[in-house]
């Protein structure tokens, strides 16, 4: 599918597409919808989350690693992927910086352009140990100092880098307006008629824990909770103790994004408890289906919202918003709505990818 006469971009650092995980996934995949016909990419795909390894999809090429896109084996896999890139790609789109320390070596002996997409400030996450975390620390620095190019996902990322590295950095957000399809076939699911919603990964710093024990404590009021309870210490210990309140509902993931999409548009508010990273995309498609929002108080979502949303940081904080008078948060969600139309569609950020591709191209 190559065509000889355009410049190649391979992307690494996502599972792959068709997206079906997560917020890289997705970008990886915008990108070929918006931009397939003025770039030739190639997306690397990981062979765990493919049973079928189709060699393109739309208007990419596809190359698939026998490692894991995630967890530990991140690193070998975004490795491996960006070895295997620089032999046939000029310019090098790295999705997170799990593969960073392989760029001095990279630029010493080849004459690729390499841009990082930092993906927040890993190294924060609580769910990492002390030596993961001075690991991706120092991933981070070798990125910033060794790419060509930075993209920061949110204006305080974008900050710190200034502050911290002296760098400057492209500031791209996500993308929400993918979010339209909806699906019938959410019978399986059995579901309050009113309730609060939630989606995440179920690790500590999106403070889960915190948001079940405030509507524990709130038995009229009805919460649907999507993660991997199952994949973590932290989650398996949420379901013990959690499972047993009649309005508590903790779904295993769904990846259908049409049920998926069905169940967020039928609820009456969506609760955010990240507190780590940059924009999040969950949150933006939240605010892009013009979902009332009730966020962790933190500057990255403070940012994202444009302090139009709701926020707490505690158990009684969170309790109080939730019973706010119904008009508040009618007028939340169309804020909400207003702020994603005007910056997180795939248009406006295909746009500015595509400016940022071009001049790294031209270099």
């Amino acid at each position: 599918m190559m065509r000889k006469n355009m410049k190649k971009i391979a992307i690494i650092g996502s599972a792959g597409i068709p997206a079906n995980y997560g917020g890289f996934e997705t970008l990886a995949e915008q990108l070929i919808n918006y931009l397939g016909k003025d770039f030739n990419f190639t997306v690397y795909c990981s062979t765990k989350n493919y049973k079928q390894k189709q060699k393109n999809y739309k208007e990419a090429d596809l190359k698939y690693i026998p490692l894991n896109a995630n967890g530990i084996q991140s690193i070998p896999y975004d490795v491996v992927s960006v070895l295997h890139a620089v032999f046939s790609h000029k310019t090098i789109l790295m999705l997170g910086v799990s593969g960073a320390l392989i760029l001095p070596l990279l630029k010493i002996l080849t004459r690729r352009k390499y841009i990082v997409h930092l993906d927040g400030l890993e190294w924060k996450r609580d769910k990492w140990g002390k030596t993961a975390k001075k690991f991706l620390r120092l991933s981070e620095a070798v990125a910033v100092k060794w790419s060509d190019e930075l993209i920061a996902d949110n204006i305080e990322i974008q900050r710190y880098l200034q502050n911290q590295y002296g760098k400057s950095s492209w500031l791209i957000e996500y993308g929400a307006d993918h979010v339209n399809t909806v699906s019938s076939n959410v019978n399986d699911i059995k579901l309050p008629e009113d309730y609060a919603f939630g989606v995440c990964r179920i690790e500590p710093e999106n403070n889960i824990h915190l948001i079940l024990e405030a509507f524990s404590q709130l038995p009229s009021v009805n919460l649907v909770m999507v993660g991997n309870w199952k994949n973590s210490i932290y989650g398996q210990n949420l379901l013990k103790k959690f499972d047993s309140f009649s309005n508590l509902y903790m779904l295993d993931p769904i990846y259908d994004t049409g049920k998926l999409n069905t169940l967020r548009n039928t609820c009456w508010v969506y609760i955010h408890g990240h507190s780590a990273g940059g924009t999040n995309p969950s949150l933006v498609e939240a605010m892009y289906l013009s979902l009332p929002i009730i966020a962790f108080d933190v500057p990255y979502n403070r940012e994202t919202t444009e302090n139009k949303a709701d926020y707490f940081s505690d158990i009684s904080t969170l309790r109080r918003l939730v019973k706010l008078p119904s008009a508040s948060f009618i007028q939340n969600g169309k804020d909400m709505r207003v702020i994603a139309e005007n910056r997180y569609t795939w248009e406006i950020v295909s746009k500015k990818y595509q400016v940022l591709l071009s001049e790294t191209l031209n270099r």
